[in-house]
């Protein structure tokens, strides 16, 4: 079986995976963007983790990043 024909048998799951993690990525990344406040580190480690951990990362950023009076 090669790449292609295994991509496209997968296709319909990762649509709505590849959806998913792009607007959780958005959504933290505004977020981590426009608030200053944060329960540990700081803007510039929070915008590392969101875009690199793919979905992990934003919410990672949602539960423990997040400061709370936000």
């Amino acid at each position: 079986m090669n790449d292609i024909s295994f991509l496209m048998d997968h296709l319909p799951l990762l649509i709505p995976l590849i959806i998913l993690q792009f607007t959780l990525m958005v959504t933290a990344l505004i977020h981590v963007i426009k608030h200053p406040n944060y329960r540990f580190g700081n803007k510039g480690m929070w915008i590392i983790i969101v875009v690199l951990l793919q979905i992990i990362g934003p919410v990672f950023y949602f539960v423990f990043g997040k400061g709370e009076n936000e």
